[in-house]
């Protein structure tokens, strides 16, 4: 079919919005109508940098399944359904001895460009191949994914508001709900204030943390963080925000979330801690980047870890929190700033590159 999709040609260069081909869905896939998707941090530094060119991105979508696949029993035409990448086949063994996000039949085509089995569905009018990313490609009218990454959720919510499930919101509920898993009145300190560290401490007011003490460089993010349950706010460049953590704490925090791509956050997020306590690293850093903390504070049983995706079980978690969001616990909505036709995608792209939005959504009719 013909549709509207914004394509990547050329790193650093804008998207541009025009007519495709998409194929129809093959064996274990589905095509889903788009109702929104996100914009996430992760979609800027691909179109700053590259990957396969060329390129639809875009990996925060949901929508309405328009078509099934062969050999699809997951979900059928009709059904609402959120997308990501972080599916699980349920058969490798990482998904039987976990974790299953890291599932050795999807995760190598989060950034190759490709669908399982090395298809390509996207095309130019001239027939010309165009890559997926994340297995998704939600920066278009319809996407063609694998069955496995398109998760049902009740039929009542909002789809271009629960998209951003998918991935950021997912990244930073999870680190803190499935990895840390904070005790009731534990403390916390959030490192970024962005969507992922918005969702984090979304995560901690969940779990009850007494203490939320969120930091960032942004007086705005940082305002902002308090609806979204911060106690404690943060200015890293006007105050040392390890030496304000552990007055507010009477020590060090039980737990840090670093939310922030660069590997400069990282020795902070681990020097707040107290004995025992443990940071989790959610920002992507650079690929071969580095980062030093003192050795000595792992013999006193500090603990540096990662999480990725969210670190739990898609299927499961994004239907749970759909449910947590529409009881009006989990407050999705204000995370969105601001909505976007798809023509407009450049400039949500540059809301979200300048720090005046947190979640943008493209939407589409």
């Amino acid at each position: 079919m013909k549709m509207k999709a914004a394509v990547l040609y050329q790193p650093g260069k804008p998207l541009v919005v025009e007519e495709v081909e998409l194929d129809d869905p093959g064996e274990n896939e589905v095509m889903v109508k788009l109702v929104g998707t996100g914009v996430c941090h992760t979609d800027l530094g691909v179109q700053e940098k590259g990957l396969v060119m060329p390129m639809v991105l875009g990996h925060e979508g949901a929508g309405i399944v328009y078509e099934a696949g062969p050999g699809v029993t997951t979900s059928k035409p009709g059904d609402h359904v959120v997308l990501t990448g972080a599916a699980s086949c349920g058969r490798c063994p990482t998904c039987r001895k976990g974790p299953p996000v890291m599932c050795e039949v999807y995760r190598p085509f989060y950034f190759n460009g490709y669908l399982p089995g090395k298809h390509i569905r996207l095309h130019s009018l001239k027939g010309q191949p165009i890559h997926h990313f994340f297995m998704q490609s939600s920066f278009a009218e319809y996407a063609v994914v694998p069955a496995d990454c398109a998760v049902k959720v009740r039929d009542d919510a909002p789809l271009d508001t629960v998209g951003v499930l998918g991935c950021g919101v997912k990244t930073g509920l999870g680190a803190v709900i499935n990895k840390l898993r904070p005790e009731v009145g534990s403390c916390i300190a959030v490192f970024g204030c962005g969507g992922v560290g918005m969702s984090s401490i979304m995560g901690a007011r969940l779990c009850g943390a007494g203490k939320i003490i969120a930091v960032d460089v942004l007086e705005s993010k940082l305002k902002a963080a308090v609806e979204f349950g911060a106690t404690h706010l943060i200015n890293s460049k006007k105050e040392d925000a390890v030496a304000r953590i552990r007055r507010i704490t009477g020590g060090g925090a039980d737990y840090s979330v670093m939310a922030v791509g660069s590997v400069d956050v990282i020795p902070p997020a681990f020097d707040c801690l107290r004995f025992g306590g443990t940071c989790v690293v959610v920002g992507a850093p650079p690929d071969g980047g580095k980062a030093s903390v003192d050795l000595l504070s792992l013999i006193r049983e500090k603990k540096l870890a990662g999480s990725s995706m969210g670190s739990g079980v898609s299927s499961l978690d994004i239907p749970a929190w759909v449910d947590l969001f529409m009881q009006g616990r989990l407050p999705l909505d204000r995370l969105v700033s601001r909505r976007y036709p798809l023509a407009e995608i450049n400039t949500a792209f540059k809301a979200l590159a300048g720090g005046k939005v947190i979640k943008p959504l493209i939407v589409f009719e």
